[in-house]
């Protein structure tokens, strides 16, 4: 794996994408656990979006980012359903408008079996 450590922050971002409890405590009402001074959903979109290819072509960090094909269709299906809410809603809500959306539970369970399959071949880094 070429990029360990943005490995590690794929996966943080995952666990938070995954956690509706740590996004109502820590995004919208800015009770962060332990170290974390302020996190948000634009934190996440940002490195699916704007800071990797993960969101435009997730196979391309195949060996840098990612391990397979499998957490690289897993990313971007969880990349698509994100982009689908940004088509419906727009880029401009806020974190509490997003996560209250209908469509969030299905990022809330694609992070999950993202997060779960990243995890599962961590080890083998």
């Amino acid at each position: 794996m070429k990029y360990p450590e943005m490995r590690k922050e794929l996966i943080n971002h995952l666990r938070d994408l995954s956690d509706l409890q740590y996004q109502r405590e820590c995004w919208v009402n800015g009770k962060c656990p332990g170290n974390v001074e302020h996190d948000g959903f634009d934190y996440a979109v940002h490195f699916l979006f704007d800071d990797t290819e993960l969101a435009l072509n997730a196979k391309n960090l195949i060996g840098f980012l990612l391990k397979d094909d499998h957490e690289a269709n897993l990313i971007q299906g969880l990349c698509q359903i994100i982009e689908n809410i940004f088509e419906k809603y727009g880029t401009g809500l806020s974190d509490a408008e997003y996560i209250n959306c209908p469509e969030w539970t299905a990022v809330i369970s694609s992070a999950k079996r993202a997060h779960l399959a990243l995890l599962e071949t961590k080890g083998a880094e």
